[in-house]
């Protein structure tokens, strides 16, 4: 269900750092993404480790999936638009995430999924967030949890604008998950040409943007479709404003940094290569498996 809330202030908005195309790879078993948020950002963008967008009404796109494939250290965070993608992993989870579903992923010490498309046609659209997790809990329990779309909380503004919460708290609706060390915001807002959206942020969260429909601006810097805007930290900002050129749709995305090592090695992310080099050793012994 979604409610009607009232319009949120922003005292002085930040501007935008720089605006970015993202980089086309194939992951998993082939399937084509652009890669928006690229390992140089890592500890620009702190706690966040990569963002990948995906979409494509052509099945050979995305048919191959992404088979089994380990991880260790970080939370995923798939986001489908469009289709329909299966989930399974060795902690005995199971689950299947469709149109504006979530999948909430914490791999901890080590589980080993797949991400299987259970449709041979049409578009599958969406996208997949990587989350640090503090040292402290990189190697706690693998956790796993489906919120389907009827479960994203979701407001409406008097500007026409709409907003699903992922995570975080906006307008003081709080989203589907919470995480007390990273804090991280997630948003996707829905503008109607000529609206404006204005999200309070805290001093020292980085924060950026994700344009994936129509276009925005910041503070006079025009964030065009397909691209990503980092927005600044400049001092005393409280917040961004956000104003939509045309019908826009787009990711808004925030959280505290960890201000932690980063050591990643493909799919194991930890804080010093002694403990990269011992998650590998543990996946290639198999005890990912009896996570």
């Amino acid at each position: 269900m979604t409610q009607q809330v009232a319009t949120q202030t922003v005292t002085r908005t930040r501007g935008v750092e720089r605006v970015l195309g993202g980089q086309f790879v194939m992951d998993g078993a082939g399937v084509k993404i652009n890669r928006v948020l690229t390992q140089p950002l890592q500890r620009r963008l702190d706690p966040f480790l990569m963002l990948d967008a995906f979409g494509s009404d052509k099945a050979g796109d995305y048919i191959a999936g992404f088979p089994e494939h380990p991880h260790r250290g970080f939370e995923t965070v798939t986001y489908m638009l469009t289709g329909r993608m299966r989930h399974r992993d060795s902690a005995g989870n199971e689950g299947l995430v469709t149109n504006g579903g979530v999948q909430w992923m914490t791999a901890g010490r080590g589980v080993i999924h797949s991400e299987m498309p259970e449709q041979e046609e049409g578009l599958m659209e969406g996208f997949q967030l990587w989350l640090n997790l503090p040292a402290k809990d990189k190697m706690s329990a693998p956790w796993y949890r489906d919120i389907p779309n009827g479960e994203v909380p979701r407001f409406a503004l008097p500007s026409g604008a709409t907003v699903q919460v992922i995570a975080g708290s906006s307008h003081g609706v709080d989203g589907a998950v919470q995480r007390d060390g990273t804090q991280p915001l997630y948003l996707d807002i829905d503008l109607p040409e000529g609206a404006t959206f204005e999200q309070p942020l805290p001093a020292g969260h980085n924060a950026f943007l994700y344009v994936f429909r129509g276009e925005a601006v910041v503070e006079g810097k025009g964030v065009p479709q397909a691209r990503m805007a980092i927005l600044d930290n400049a001092q005393g900002a409280d917040g961004v404003r956000i104003k939509a050129v045309a019908p826009t749709r787009l990711l808004l995305i925030a959280g505290r940094p960890l201000n932690e090592p980063i050591a990643q090695y493909g799919p194991f992310v930890m804080n010093t290569q002694a403990e990269v080099f011992q998650a590998v050793e543990d996946f290639r012994a198999g005890r990912f498996a009896a996570a």
